[in-house]
């Protein structure tokens, strides 16, 4: 076999190589592109049905529940588009695309949870946490245009008014215990705080949870003011047993 036989073979061997090794690679960017593709639609996938689990929290309209569900019936259509060789996908897209039309068909306002006031700190940042990720959520939607224009801001400002709930019921059951305490600068603190964020309201549940507040803070002035004459009348009467002993007629001896 001749040199440049031998050289020609060589090099046409280390070519294949080079070419099996870039095809090879090629490949596993390929996956490795698809498979971050599919973690990102699963991570979406999880935390939209993680805010639908959590309806009973707070009060769901039935515009939420179909975009949250929307949301996920596109993920799992974007999976089958980067993944079509997944058998499950058809079938999980057929049951979301049926929740949609059920909820579309039937879903009412008799079947909105009631709001439920939180009984603890705690339970509030939970609630407040979860009504800012739905607003990140249809805001998002919105901008991919998969939730009307008209849906969204009337969406928004029902989120922004059970937000504004939370935080108000929550401040009452702060300024109670804090009364309860006779801690009464602090709660005054938290009433006029309230008064505060209700300034701009003029819905129905504000004017009366302004009316509330006054009438709370009206209450603790109402208690000061008489401790304060009680602490007064007190020391006038001590000021005047002081003087009657001053004053009271020597004893002789």
């Amino acid at each position: 076999m001749s040199m440049p036989l031998i050289i020609g073979l060589v090099s046409l061997l280390l070519i294949l190589i080079v070419g099996y090794n870039i095809i090879i690679q090629y490949r596993q960017k390929l996956e490795s592109s698809k498979q971050q593709e599919l973690a990102k639609f699963i991570a979406v996938i999880d935390a939209t049905e993680d805010l639908i689990g959590n309806a009973h929290h707070l009060p769901y309209s039935k515009e939420l529940l179909v975009c949250l569900n929307q949301r996920v019936l596109s993920s799992l259509e974007g999976m089958l588009e980067v993944d079509p060789s997944d058998k499950s996908l058809p079938q999980r897209i057929k049951n979301v695309a049926e929740q949609i039309r059920q909820l579309q068909e039937n879903y009412s306002n008799a079947d909105v949870a009631s709001f439920k006031v939180p009984t603890t700190d705690k339970q509030a940042i939970g609630m407040l946490q979860l009504v800012k990720r739905l607003k990140v959520v249809i805001k998002g939607e919105h901008s991919k245009g998969r939730m009307p224009t008209q849906s969204f801001v009337a969406e928004n400002a029902r989120l922004e008014g059970i937000q504004l709930r939370i935080n108000i019921e929550n401040v009452i059951k702060r300024a109670n215990d804090a009364r309860n305490k006779r801690q009464l600068g602090t709660s005054k603190q938290l009433l006029k705080k309230g008064i505060d964020a209700l300034a701009s309201k003029n819905d129905n549940y504000a004017n009366q949870a302004r009316e509330k507040l006054q009438k709370m803070l009206m209450e603790i002035d109402s208690s000061q003011n008489l401790s304060h004459e009680q602490e007064r009348q007190q020391m006038i009467e001590k000021e005047q047993d002081e003087l009657d002993v001053l004053f009271q007629p020597k004893r002789k001896w």
